[in-house]
């Protein structure tokens, strides 16, 4: 498999050059001593450590061997438990927990960095106690007082571990259509039942308990997803005092063949009257739901960085160690039989398109998580409700766009390797098999494009995206380029002003023909990943330039503005094609009738 080193320089970079963060989180009382570069320089460390020694050398084997189930009980790979269980003794778990129930209280930040460590050295393992962080905000968000006094301290230790239980068979992401029903009990608590596929780490040994989030239907509930309520259904049943008591009514029924992730256990678990406690009012669960889904869409945008990362550094060392060939200019290494193939233009481009799509990704997930963390921290309510904004509108564009260059990594590591890729003992496809799943599941890409324009766009009138632009055109205004970034901050200019005419152009058609705009989606929402990549990549440009003019030697700062040269030369014209597409017409799309969608 490919070798892995945690990028703490470039993620320091980020924290510290990009988002000034030690000064971001000085604002705020319940962070200000914690987020210094001292203790997050020290956290990062230590998971690096954790990463790189424990958990890949697991990854491989995850994949080989991956999990079985024997009468309802789910083993995991070699390794998966002692590995966990280091994990909670180095009180990763605890990190964003509240207080008052053992957490640590960072913000979700710093999560964050450590989880594309964790997922790039392996992602089936992550997905484990990566679950469980959307369990405990949706109880801490949701649950009574009696709720998080029984489940959130046991969660935020990680001696219990989380899930979110929506799909079903027949509904997909299509939640109003679930069947999964909850019959009230005497004693206030429901039984569940009914069946949910796709589950991920739903049944395991790693932890001694599993808190299932499970949205299901109460009797004579409304129809579709006004009609859906939220439970809390734990593996165990619990006693008076809170210790595991006799088994619930939820067991594995199997486990999915899947094309990869093959360490993490995705069961399908039926329930048989379950006892289950609601969470949140009645007939409300989609609403609360939205808590674990939006953490669960931000931990899939981080798998999309992740791939992109791991894949670039294994294109990377076997580009430089290769040799194939001669440069097509010229001999390069004349003392080799043949020069490695990292001086030929094509490996050179694919090598180019991970590096600035990882860091561009990198950039974007963590930009992101600031306001997850400003949202939560801030006492002002407009600082709130802006920070809330951007994260409706940056949210379906991080997971779907960041998980596509993820797939598209992934395609240029194994091309790097030649036939080699093809091969497993390299780990290059399984990065390729791994990442697949996550332009899939939390919304697909196409999903999470409608929500981009039709609910966050046009819903807004725009306004979601004006927050973002005016932003970015604040930037340009303070910053005046030399002949070094000022051709890029040219391009981002054009790049915004032509997203903003895209977007009013959808807008006049909405009350003509709904078709157009459902057409224009996909498009609309690659064009607005590019434009973000953009205003990121020029703030670092502009960032890693100042440096050098101030006198730095640092060959990283000379390779930021190099990397951000290649993003706006040969990467940003692909709006070119999508804002081409975004104003077809799209009378061919629907032209054709389903009878004649047909193989003869």
């Amino acid at each position: 498999m490919p070798s892995y080193t945690s990028p703490l320089r470039d993620i320091n970079f980020v924290f510290k050059d990009l988002l000034g963060f030690e000064k971001l989180y000085a604002k705020y009382p319940q962070s200000k001593d914690k987020m210094t570069s001292e203790i997050v320089e020290q956290y990062l460390e230590v998971a690096s450590d954790f990463c790189e020694n424990e958990l890949l050398p697991l990854n491989a084997i995850g994949d080989q061997q991956g999990c079985k189930v024997q009468n309802g009980i789910v083993t995991t790979p070699d390794g998966f438990k002692e590995a966990y269980q280091k994990y909670v003794e180095l009180g990763f778990p605890s990190l964003t927990g509240n207080e008052e129930y053992g957490g640590q209280g960072f913000p979700s930040l710093l999560w964050i960095a450590i989880s594309e460590i964790l997922t790039s050295t392996n992602w089936a393992w992550g997905m484990y106690p990566g679950l469980s962080h959307g369990a405990m905000s949706t109880i801490e968000s949701h649950g009574t007082d009696e709720q998080k006094e029984k489940y959130l301290t046991n969660l935020i230790s990680g001696i219990w571990t989380g899930t979110m239980c929506l799909t079903e068979s027949h509904a997909g992401s299509d939640l109003g259509l679930i069947r999964t029903k909850a019959v009230p009990n005497q004693d206030g608590s429901y039984s569940i039942t009914g069946e949910k596929i796709f589950i991920s780490a739903g049944e395991h040994d790693l932890s001694e308990n599993i808190i299932h989030i499970v949205l299901a239907r109460l009797p004579d509930a409304p129809l579709g997803t006004k009609g859906i309520s939220l439970f809390i259904v734990p593996k165990f049943n619990l006693d008076t005092d809170g210790n595991i008591a006799e088994r619930n009514g939820v067991v594995c029924s199997a486990l999915e063949h899947k094309m990869g992730i093959h360490g993490n256990a995705t069961c399908v678990l039926n329930f048989d009257n379950a006892k289950g406690f609601l969470i949140g009012p009645e007939n409300r669960g989609l609403n609360c739901m939205f808590t674990f889904m939006n953490a669960a869409r931000i931990g899939t945008a981080i798998q999309g960085l992740a791939a992109s990362e791991t894949a670039y550094q294994g294109a990377l060392t076997y580009a430089k160690e290769r040799l194939a060939m001669r440069s097509i200019s010229g001999i390069k290494n004349p003392d080799l039989p043949a020069d490695p193939i990292i001086v030929h233009a094509p490996v050179r481009n694919m090598l180019l398109t991970q590096k600035v799509f990882a860091e561009g990704s990198r950039a974007l997930a963590y930009y992101l998580s600031t306001y997850v963390d400003i949202a939560d921290l801030s006492t002002d309510e407009l600082e709130q409700k802006n920070a809330e904004d951007k994260l409706a509108l940056l949210t379906p564009i991080a997971k779907a766009f960041m998980t596509e260059l993820g797939v598209e990594s992934a395609k240029h590591g194994m091309q790097v390797f030649g036939g080699h890729g093809y091969i497993s003992e390299h780990g290059m496809e399984q990065i390729a098999r791994d990442v697949r799943i996550s332009t899939l599941y939390e919304g697909t890409t196409e999903i999470q494009a409608v929500d981009l324009l039709v609910r966050k766009i046009i819903g807004s009138k725009g306004n979601l995206l004006l927050l973002l632009t005016d932003e970015i055109k604040n930037f340009l205004n303070m910053n005046q380029g030399n002949n070094i970034t000022q051709p890029m901050l040219s391009k981002l200019e054009q790049v915004v002003n032509q997203w903003i005419d895209l977007t009013e152009d959808l807008q006049n058609k909405v009350t003509n023909n709904l078709d157009e705009v459902g057409a224009a989606a996909v498009d609309y929402l690659y064009f607005s990943g590019y434009a973000v990549f953009a205003y990121l990549w020029a703030k670092m440009a502009v960032i890693a330039q100042e440096k050098i003019e101030q006198g730095t030697k640092d060959e990283f700062y000379f390779a930021k503005v190099s990397t951000a040269q290649f993003y706006f030369e040969r990467i940003l014209p692909r709006t070119l094609m999508h804002a081409a597409l975004i104003q077809a017409n799209s009378d061919s799309l629907y032209s054709l009738s389903p009878e004649l969608f047909k193989f003869d």
